[in-house]
């Protein structure tokens, strides 16, 4: 992860780190694999404890953003 220095709380749009086409793609199937999950507690299919475990496999797996700042 990179630190951008700001000045006033502004951030130069230059300086701001382009995603890979990996974490790209990583990051759409993060989603698509919560959305598909959200679906089977949703259909009752599993428990809301096994919702969690997935989720949590699944952020290992993708290594999406949201990883960085939820365990």
């Amino acid at each position: 992860m990179q630190v951008i220095q700001t000045i006033d709380g502004r951030v130069n749009p230059a300086d701001v780190p382009k995603p890979t086409n990996e974490e790209m793609q990583n990051e759409y199937d993060y989603l698509l694999a919560e959305q598909l999950t959200k679906k089977l507690l949703d259909e009752g299919r599993i428990s809301v404890d096994e919702f969690n475990k997935i989720m949590a496999k699944n952020r290992e797996t993708f290594s999406p953003y949201i990883s960085k700042i939820i365990p």
